[in-house]
């Protein structure tokens, strides 16, 4: 009786061991939660993926530099990353590929998950990496040049501010080749966007500014004059953008050109939040050591004519743009405002065959992305770039300031844009003017029957032949 039990008990055991091992096998069985720490597992992925973001001055509500600061936030660090709302990155996967994709992999959600299920424990410090270095709160090192408001702009506690408007002016005795720029607000709880333009030494844009004195050109006034296409002056080219979400620029081999006795000039978008403050915004730059061999610059395609009806959960606004000579393509920004529901880039080629270059069916308005093509991508003379965007004008969409409202293009996050931005390189001795003609966009309501709406008459079209300098985020 006594070997009969043996025998089974030993069968028993052979039994449990292979169905282990047809389970997962056994050294490569999953370890259990909680054998994942922060140390070792979990600050790695905070320190490539978030910690750009997610530290002290930066747009993150909370830091996650540390276990202590970290911890607090584990059930909702689990919860964004399973619902792909963190790292923000909308892009369909099926349309493109980008260098500066900000996604988790399926191993890092689930290392994760499976820490905070697992009691979110600290681990051992000596696992942990070191620490990534930061300079000074720049992103791209310590500036060679640091250009900053000369005196602080002081925004009420409510109200409507229009568009403040700064000339800076540089100093520089001969042309610079900027390959890192950054903006840095000064109270991040103020500032919507700053846009920072290049104005070359002669230009009658904003001649009667005083440098250094903050000015705006009243509700509209953006829109009148240094709008291509307006009724003044045009615009300078545009440098370098803040807006939450968009990266610092830092380029190989190639540059974005500051003429000698250039002025900058910021366009500065500020929001009222119930406390008077004050902001000193800045931006840092870093040269060259030798003229690139190709220029970066960053044209528009948009479309200003548009009028979207009250409750409207459909309305599409399309732009196009043709190219005027032969551009290298490097990445794209789609621009709305709270409405907007969708975003696509599609290139023709002359040939008449097309791509789909970029697709944003989510688009948030809260992250203003930029995605750079993983591989530079060369349009030939006469391609055309065309833009479909979607806007949600209804009660359904929880953004929406008013649905009751006929929306029309306008500064304010409350009225609309409809911007296709999109960088190019050329060779640095190129012109950079006239490399866009503007063609008609369409628009088109989804409701039926149609509403009977007469297209604004806006003075923010553009003019054939005019290099896109960009517009307001």
């Amino acid at each position: 009786m006594r070997k009969v039990c043996t025998r089974i008990l030993l069968v028993a055991a052979v039994l449990a061991t292979a169905f282990a091992m047809r389970l997962g096998g056994t050294s490569s069985a999953a370890a259990p939660a909680s054998q994942v720490t922060f140390y070792r597992d979990v600050l790695p992925i905070l320190q490539n993926n978030c910690q750009s973001c997610h530290r002290p001055g930066e747009v993150a509500p909370m830091s996650l530099l540390t276990y202590e600061q970290s911890r607090p936030y584990a059930k909702a660090i689990k919860e964004k990353v399973l619902a792909r709302k963190m790292p923000p990155w909308f892009a369909d996967p099926q349309y493109g590929h980008f260098a500066n994709a900000r996604t988790l992999s399926p191993q890092e959600i689930n290392t994760l998950v499976t820490w905070v299920d697992g009691g979110a424990l600290a681990g051992d410090k000596k696992d942990a990496p070191p620490a990534k270095e930061f300079v000074d709160g720049w992103n791209i090192g310590k500036p060679d040049v640091v250009l900053e408001m000369p005196q602080p702009f002081h925004v009420p506690a409510q109200g409507t501010i229009d568009y403040q408007w700064v000339v800076i002016p540089t100093g520089f005795t001969k042309d610079m080749w900027v390959e890192a720029a950054e903006i840095r607000p000064g109270n991040r709880a103020v500032v919507h966007h700053v846009l920072a333009f290049v104005r070359p030494k002669g230009s009658p844009w904003m001649k009667d500014a005083q440098p250094g004195v903050p000015f705006s050109m009243g509700p509209q006034g953006e829109a009148r004059g240094p709008r291509p296409g307006g009724d003044g002056p045009e615009m300078g080219e545009q440098l370098k953008g803040y807006a939450p979400g968009i990266q610092p620029l830092i380029l190989t081999n190639t540059a974005r050109l500051i003429p000698a006795g250039s002025d900058i000039v910021l366009q500065l978008h500020y929001t009222t939040n119930g406390t008077p403050a004050d902001d000193q915004s800045k931006m840092g730059l870093v040269f060259a050591k030798n003229p690139p061999a190709q220029r970066q610059i960053t044209l528009m395609a948009p479309n200003p004519r548009f009028a979207i009806p009250p409750n409207d959960p459909d309305y599409e606004v399309t732009s196009v743009v043709e190219l005027e000579d032969a551009v290298t393509l490097t990445s794209l920004v789609p621009h709305m405002h709270f409405r907007g529901k969708d975003f696509m880039f599609k290139v023709v080629y002359p040939s008449g065959e097309s791509k789909t270059l970029l697709s944003v069916p989510h688009y948030d308005f809260n992250w203003q992305l930029e995605y750079d093509l993983a591989e530079p991508l060369v349009l030939p003379k006469g391609t055309r770039i065309e833009c479909t965007a979607h806007y949600d004008n209804s009660a359904n969409n929880p953004f929406n300031p008013d649905p009751n409202k006929l929306v029309r293009w306008g500064e304010q996050t409350w009225d609309e844009m409809m911007i296709g931005y999109f960088t190019v390189t050329i060779d640095r001795h190129a012109s950079a003017a006239g490399l866009v003609k503007f063609l008609p966009g369409e628009t088109k309501s989804s409701l039926t029957p149609r509403p009977s709406v007469t297209e604004p008459s806006s003075g923010v079209a553009p003019k054939s032949g005019t290099a896109g300098s960009g517009a307001a985020q």
